[in-house]
């Protein structure tokens, strides 16, 4: 982030707190259009990216071009999310559309490679707005586009309720955030969509966008260079009118005992399963809350969804704000990084292949149900999370390792992946509270048992149908590969 003023248009929107500058530049004169730049923000309305993106085109008066691109060589590259990424590109083009304003798309492969296109989109433009993301590929893009382009780039938060950057920069624990950040929630629960001022732009571009709302995706997808072995997730349809039945599931069934049952992985009826919506931004976070606040539905269940959504979530994307690397080791509490490193020499006898690891086949059979979740679904109901996270400690050569191999399995297979939260809960299961005593391997980390699913009612024949179910092999590299945004220059 640089110190800039916000050009007029932003700077007098009610949602200025959400709009950063990256660069220190001045708009393009000749520019013909604003670039709204989305990479994970995959909604077209209640989009703060989108709206901003609006504001500074009405102020300019200038048309919004939407911009959304997908390439094959990210890390983790698969049939999984790659047709849950271009199902929801599909519908924000629709969406836009719907609401008058240009939205183009670049899927890329072989025959239709589009080198430097941002780039080249951007030195057409006016200016570029494009979306406060603190991980993975969007984080490092962002700043390499504001660096290299000649215009003004904005980078506007879409992921929170609350603005991050309406709070201070000094917290410290979730306990403290929760005090700053629940008095702020009543005031951004109305939603502040832009109306277009000019017609869609419909000028020359220097490419040939893709017709994603008339393509057939699975072909398409089927014809890319990338992870054919891990396939489409049945349990998370692509798209927005999926991620809207979700939560109608969840106003309608999940959370009128949700209190009480969110902790019970046996029931159908114990999570929302809106995590990969979220993480996509095909659903936004204010849209979620308006649901379950009109809802009918105990206030205790409420006010459990509400912690969980805004207290937990908010609290990662806060904490990854402030991170290098969120997805590094060395980000977990310290105390725990020197009780781990003090027995990584321990014997591990409950060692397992990476292979054993992916399919779900190791000696531990609750462990196995839990990574059937996510290689069979793309997604981990988060009671299981904390015993599958727990157990890799004892189950890799060393600490680093079983953060590594957290990370890599929920990076590629879970379609919450890659998140903020993601890698802050795994960063909270790692250290937690210190346990009263020290134990081989964990030091004064806490283990976890499994109890609290086995002594459900039929919890031991849940376990075992959970795990015993069937997989497809995927392709497992030699050991678990290196993040590339960890070690350099990635390659996309």
């Amino acid at each position: 982030m640089v110190t800039a003023a916000l050009p007029v248009g932003l700077s007098d929107w009610r949602g200025a707190p959400r709009v950063q500058a990256l660069n220190d530049r001045v708009p393009n004169a000749s520019g013909r259009f604003v670039l709204c730049w989305l990479q994970q923000a995959l909604r077209a309305r209640d989009n703060p990216v989108i709206d901003a993106s609006i504001r500074l085109g009405n102020a300019l008066s200038l048309p919004v071009l939407v911009y959304h691109g997908v390439r094959e060589d990210y890390p983790y590259a698969s049939d999984r999310l790659h047709h849950f990424i271009l199902g929801a590109s599909r519908d924000l083009g629709t969406g836009c559309r719907d609401r008058g304003f240009a939205c183009v798309h670049h899927v890329d492969r072989a025959g239709h490679r589009e080198k430097g296109l941002v780039h080249r989109l951007g030195a057409e433009a006016a200016a570029i707005v494009l979306e406060d993301q603190p991980t993975f590929v969007a984080r490092w893009q962002s700043d390499r586009v504001a660096a290299r382009t000649a215009v003004p780039v904005y980078a506007v938060n879409s992921a929170c309720l609350v603005p991050p950057a309406l709070l201070s920069d000094d917290i410290r624990g979730r306990s403290s955030f929760l005090r700053r950040h629940e008095p702020e929630r009543a005031n951004w629960m109305e939603a502040d969509e832009a109306v277009p001022d000019v017609s869609a732009y419909a000028g020359p571009l220097p490419f040939s966008p893709d017709a994603l709302d008339t393509c057939d995706l699975d072909a398409l997808v089927a014809a890319l260079a990338i992870d054919h072995s891990l396939p489409v997730s049945d349990m998370h349809p692509a798209g927005r009118p999926a991620a809207e039945a979700r939560l109608r599931r969840l106003v309608t069934e999940v959370l009128p005992g949700y209190a009480s049952a969110r902790n019970d992985a046996t029931r159908a009826d114990g999570a929302s399963g809106l995590s990969p919506y979220l993480h996509f931004g095909v659903l936004g976070p204010r849209e979620i809350m308006a649901a379950v606040t009109a809802a009918e539905a105990g206030s205790k269940h409420k006010a459990k969804f509400a912690d969980e959504l805004l207290g937990w979530r908010e609290w990662f994307h806060y904490q990854a704000r402030a991170l290098a690397a969120p997805e590094r080791y060395d980000r977990i509490a310290g105390w725990a990084v020197e009780t781990l490193g003090r027995h990584a020499g321990d014997p591990r006898p409950e060692l397992e292949t990476l292979d054993a690891l992916v399919h779900g086949e190791t000696r531990d059979q609750t462990w196995n149900a839990c990574q059937k979740q996510f290689l069979l679904d793309g997604w981990m109901h988060n009671n299981l999370r904390m015993y599958w996270c727990k157990r890799l400690i004892a189950m890799t050569p060393s600490p680093e390792a079983a953060w590594a191999t957290a990370c890599y399995l929920n990076d590629r297979l879970s379609l919450d992946g890659r998140d903020p939260s993601t890698y802050g809960n795994i960063s909270a299961i790692f250290a937690g509270s210190p346990s009263d005593r020290e134990r081989p391997i964990y030091g004064r980390v806490a283990v976890r048992g499994d109890g609290s699913t086995r002594r459900r009612e039929g919890g031991d024949e849940w376990l075992a149908t959970a795990a015993a179910r069937p997989v497809t092999r995927l392709t497992i590299p030699a050991e678990v590969p290196v993040d590339p945004y960890l070690t350099g220059e990635p390659t996309v």
